[in-house]
């Protein structure tokens, strides 16, 4: 397998690479993280399944439009490639600042800019990617509250379902949803799609961020993903706040719009997430 990866490195490069030192690096979930260096070029390989390219590949275009529509430093995506039994992604390797940067102020006012571009009139992405390790459909939506309902909320359940797992009449949860979004206006912004603190960073106390779900949808979504798992400090939203407010009631949508990420944890971990997510639900339906 490193032979086919040097190889795609040789011709994404245009120079003959072969390294000369590899170590695996810890994971948090099924793939496997790698450091390859020739002593000159340093990278960052995630290995998966070959069946697992497209979620690769998925990831590189995300990588590409945050690039060319944020001022984040977003990581290079190099190539990807597959072999016989493998797919790869190769990054540039990054040395992010060991400690919590005092910067938060600048990742703030990095995602309110990032938001603040309204270049597209309908929500979705020209393609299906990835949330994790689940399938995220994209189709393209004129309304907010349908393409959420239907493409986040009514997907994940039906995920579940084919797992035999059932907490609610999908139609009820999903027409409380349209309903609750309904009067809330939106304009389209690119979203990172998954916006928690482990996919992001300082590079020299410059904001990046990385592992995206990206698609158009409502700003908000990325604000609700960074408070649920491990809110990120103060500054950050007070930053964000002055530069791009957030619209009145966000407080109501928010418990609305973590609910997909806990779906999307209890379709992958199972356990207490199932309990999580059955809990939340009864919450947004009381």
């Amino acid at each position: 397998m490193w032979k086919t990866v040097n190889e795609h490195i040789s011709q994404a490069i245009n120079l003959d690479f072969k390294h000369t030192y590899k170590r695996q690096l810890q994971s948090t979930n099924t793939d496997k993280l790698f450091q390859l260096t020739d002593g000159t070029h340093n990278y960052l390989i995630k290995v998966a399944l070959k069946s697992e390219l497209e979620r690769l590949e998925s990831e590189s275009i995300g990588l590409k439009l945050l690039a060319q529509n944020s001022y984040f430093k977003i990581p290079n995506c190099i190539v990807t490639g597959a072999n016989i039994e493998f797919s790869f992604i190769v990054l540039e390797w990054l040395v992010l600042d060991k400690q919590p940067h005092a910067t938060w102020h600048d990742m703030g006012k990095s995602l309110a800019n990032m938001h603040h571009k309204h270049d597209q009139a309908m929500f979705g992405f020209d393609v299906d990617n990835y949330l994790a390790t689940t399938v995220q459909p994209n189709r393209w939506h004129k309304k907010w509250d349908v393409f959420y309902a239907e493409e986040r909320i009514g997907w994940q359940l039906q995920l579940l379902a084919e797992k035999g797992i059932n907490f609610v009449e999908p139609e009820r949860l999903i027409n409380a949803t349209k309903e609750q979004l309904h009067s809330h206006q939106v304009e389209p912004s690119l979203l990172h799609g998954d916006f928690w603190r482990g996919n992001m960073g300082f590079l020299k106390a410059e904001p990046t961020v990385f592992n995206p779900a990206c698609y158009y949808g409502d700003r908000e979504v990325d604000i609700a993903m960074s408070e649920l798992f491990a809110p990120l400090p103060s500054d950050f939203y007070t930053a964000y706040d002055q530069h791009y407010p957030l619209s009145p009631n966000y407080e109501k949508r928010k418990l609305i719009y973590q609910l997909y990420p806990i779906l999307n944890h209890a379709n992958i971990f199972a356990g207490h997430y199932l309990t999580e997510a059955k809990q939340h639900i009864e919450k947004l339906l009381s």
